[in-house]
């Protein structure tokens, strides 16, 4: 099943906007998704379970290291890549 998800990161600290592009950048190693960036949020293109999979693994990394820190995601049952 492809899906897609809007994401928006706002880590709660003086300087937000390194462990933002770190973030999107480790979405963007895993080449199998498409990730789309903007200047309000990121959306990622691709496999259901590859995605879920990225976004627990790199999100528990966030939490981790800035605990501090909010995201807010929007899931579509489909891959909308495109149609925005």
């Amino acid at each position: 099943m492809e899906i897609s998800v809007d994401i928006s990161m706002y880590p709660l600290q003086k300087e937000f906007e390194a462990p933002i592009l770190a973030f999107i950048a480790k979405l963007e190693q895993e080449k199998s998704i498409e990730v789309v960036r903007n200047e309000l949020s990121t959306q990622m293109h691709g496999d259901y379970k590859t995605i879920m999979s990225l976004l627990e693994k790199e999100m528990f990394s966030v939490f981790t290291e800035i605990p501090h820190s909010i995201f807010v995601l929007k899931f579509v049952g489909n891959n909308r890549r495109g149609q925005y």
